[in-house]
């Protein structure tokens, strides 16, 4: 699936991923391709963990927005930490 996230100030990341976890403000979701459609809030100073092959990165997020739809997760954040 596609996977973007972005912060204000510039793109986080942008590339394909077979997983992606985040806590929302509802509990922690986790969307593999093929995830019914959501839009969530996310929980401030929670971790965004997008995993490819073996690897994982993650960032710390302080609110924002994840979009699933169409196999595209979009990430919106507030603010972002991380590498």
């Amino acid at each position: 699936m596609q996977v973007d996230i972005v912060a204000p100030d510039r793109e986080v990341f942008s590339g394909e991923a077979d997983e992606v976890y985040a806590r929302s403000q509802d509990g922690d979701l986790g969307i593999l391709p093929g995830h019914q459609p959501v839009l969530v809030a996310l929980r401030p100073d929670s971790a965004v963990r997008v995993k490819v092959g073996g690897g994982e990165q993650a960032w710390t997020v302080s609110g924002g927005f994840l979009q699933f739809r169409d196999n595209r997760l979009t990430v919106l954040a507030d603010g972002i930490d991380g590498a």
